[in-house]
């Protein structure tokens, strides 16, 4: 649901420079232009893992789906994943995924939805708060 004429790549892009330099990255991540779901999925390898916060149920008449259907949480799910390989993050917009979204991303054997608990996050701390769970249960902050 972004409304991709708002999406400037080149200030992201200049935006991922700066955090790269600042952080003594010795890359820069790649920022490309907004693509729609399912021809990011269509092109997804099969072989990259991919946590999606799927924090809506499947009942359409409560509040938020009601109870069942969610995601598990990420850190159980996190805890559940073989050590290494290639993993991504993947966070919806504001008000979540559209059912139909959710059943694509469902139906999918490399896609793992996972819940971030109850509270309710703007998509940027979302990310941030999610990463920070999967970098300390995969061993990134291990003394």
């Amino acid at each position: 649901r972004t409304v991709a004429e708002t999406v400037r790549v080149d200030r992201l892009a200049g935006i991922a420079r700066e955090a790269a330099e600042q952080t003594e990255r010795l890359d820069v991540p790649e920022v490309r232009a907004p693509v729609s779901l399912a021809k990011a999925l269509d092109r997804w390898p099969a072989d990259r893992l991919l946590i999606y916060a799927d924090e809506a149920g499947d009942d359409a008449g409560k509040p938020w789906g009601g109870g069942a259907g969610r995601g598990g949480p990420l850190l159980e799910a996190i805890a559940a994943l073989p050590r290494g390989g290639a993993l991504s993050l993947l966070i919806g917009p504001e008000g979540g995924f559209e059912p139909e979204e959710r059943r694509m991303l469902r139906a999918l054997p490399f896609v793992i939805p996972v819940s971030l608990g109850p509270r309710i996050l703007r998509a940027e701390t979302a990310a941030v708060a999610a990463l920070a769970v999967i970098q300390a249960a995969r061993g990134d902050w291990a003394g």
